[in-house]
């Protein structure tokens, strides 16, 4: 495995300042932002994607540092019921697959999308419980209607250019956990598979070994990014928290450092749940603690994850 970050966390400095302190913290890859959520302080896409001699220098600076690019991520809604933001995070997904393709970066990241109640919505609409039976209704109309269509087109224009799509399973989005991931993977092939995020799954409950385990080879990517879960607050009020992340004090749950939610032996489970299920690709940190400098987590993240990732191939089991 190789040890990677999310550039987000850098959004302040230079392309060639972040690759420098890439490279100065031992890192082996780096994955960069190209719009919609992420935005894209690090790359011009549509200046690269105009040229090939640029493509080519990008490639060299960042392959200079001893780096390799991880992932291209552009996690959006392009089943927005508001159709100029749909078209936009979709144009945004196509445009990164495209320049994906060029640079020879194996996967693009961004989200499933969730769509509204109906055509007529102007709002997403998460629907988590199926009664009222409205509810189930309109869950298997966003499915039916919206989800498998687009992503069916999706991912084949995806596999045209040679490249794997990775949806990050998170709250809010259609695509929220393993069993939503494989049943939308069930219907558009499998170039499509998951950007895993422990941080989205743990403060539900989710056992994420295990769902490393149900996800198998649907896993093509991994962030590492941890959260903390308040148990006065969930004695309280549950899990279920739509407070700003900025009221820490108050909320059931807040994203962390690696290492600072959970703690290194669970890390180390995760990794080697990851092992056991055959991912040997990159674990890229993802900096968003509200408790922390950027500075301060990236460096203790880096700290776990150095005794908790498996980066050498196993030796044969001579005691076997």
């Amino acid at each position: 495995m190789k040890l990677g970050v999310f550039t987000p966390l850098f959004a302040k400095l230079s392309l060639d300042d972040v690759l420098k302190r890439v490279q100065a913290a031992g890192l082996d890859a780096i994955e960069f932002g190209t719009g919609a959520f992420p935005g894209a302080d690090h790359v011009d896409v549509d200046g690269l994607l105009a040229s090939s001699e640029r493509v080519r220098e990008f490639r060299v600076r960042v392959e200079d540092h001893g780096l390799i690019i991880s992932a291209l991520s552009c996690h959006g809604n392009p089943l927005h019921p508001d159709r100029d933001v749909a078209q936009r995070d979709d144009a945004t997904f196509r445009r990164t697959v495209s320049l994906a393709e060029r640079l020879q970066v194996p996967v693009v990241i961004t989200f499933s999308g969730c769509p509204g109640d109906s055509d007529t919505s102007r709002v997403p609409n998460w629907i988590t419980s199926p009664w009222p039976p409205e509810m189930l209704r309109t869950l298997e109309w966003q499915w039916n209607e919206k989800a498998f269509p687009y992503w069916r087109e999706a991912t084949g224009f995806a596999r045209e250019h040679g490249v794997r799509v990775a949806l990050e399973p998170h709250p809010n989005f259609l695509v929220h956990n393993p069993e939503t991931a494989l049943r939308l993977r069930a219907e558009a092939g499998d170039h499509l598979g998951v950007n895993l995020d422990p941080s989205h799954l743990l403060w539900r409950g989710v056992d994420v070994p295990q769902a490393i385990r149900a996800l198998g080879p649907a896993i093509f990517h991994f962030h590492a990014k941890d959260v903390a879960l308040d148990r006065a607050n969930i004695a309280v009020n549950g899990v279920i928290d739509a407070k700003s992340y900025r009221d820490i004090a108050r909320r059931a749950w807040s994203f962390r450092s690696v290492g600072h939610g959970h703690d290194l032996l669970t890390w180390k489970q995760i990794m080697q749940a990851l092992r056991v299920v055959g991912y040997d690709y990159v674990v890229s940190l993802e900096h968003e603690d509200a408790l922390m400098s950027s500075d301060q987590g990236f460096q203790s993240a880096i700290e776990t994850l150095k005794q908790a990732l498996l980066r050498d191939p196993p030796d044969e089991p001579w005691w076997t």
